[in-house]
């Protein structure tokens, strides 16, 4: 974990890791800093950590927040980004239901789009950028009750 994220998240109330943790020891350096909640990735291992689920799904300061590895391809007209959020929405599950944001990382990319009224982040890699070694990029998400969401995208 580059050290000058350490820096950047201080005084975070949460840290979403969108999975291709590689190391769970990366959890718990994050851990020093706030809560840590991740979604697993295509190179992850399976393990018992509480930490890490398939898909998150959050409510926070009123907006649905899905933290999910693969996320939609942007950009994709909208009808398709609504047919794949209620592929891997299940109504048995908590949270049900369309969400307001989704935070992926598959792609080790950085994106930020909108589609069917959801915005859609993928903060890039710290150290895997476009999959390649050295300093990436992380992303700042911020949430206050009853106003638009900001995001920042911040390069190392």
């Amino acid at each position: 974990l580059p050290s000058k994220v350490m820096d950047i998240f201080k005084g975070v109330d949460l840290i979403l890791h969108s999975g291709d943790i590689y190391a769970h020891s990366v959890l718990d350096e994050l851990e020093k800093i706030a809560p840590v909640l991740a979604s697993y990735g295509d190179d992850d291992y399976p393990s018992d950590d509480e930490r890490i689920k398939e898909k998150q799904i959050l409510e926070l300061e009123g907006h649905k927040v899905w933290v999910i590895h693969e996320g939609p391809y942007l950009p994709l007209d909208e009808p398709w980004v609504t047919k794949w959020w209620q592929r891997r929405s299940s109504p048995d599950e908590p949270g049900y239901g369309k969400p307001d944001i989704i935070v992926s990382g598959h792609e080790h990319r950085t994106q930020i789009g909108h589609a069917d009224g959801i915005l859609c982040v993928n903060s890039g890699s710290p150290n895997l950028l476009h999959y390649r070694r050295g300093p990436g990029t992380v992303g700042m998400l911020e949430l206050e009750e009853g106003k638009k969401p900001e995001v920042q995208i911040i390069h190392l």
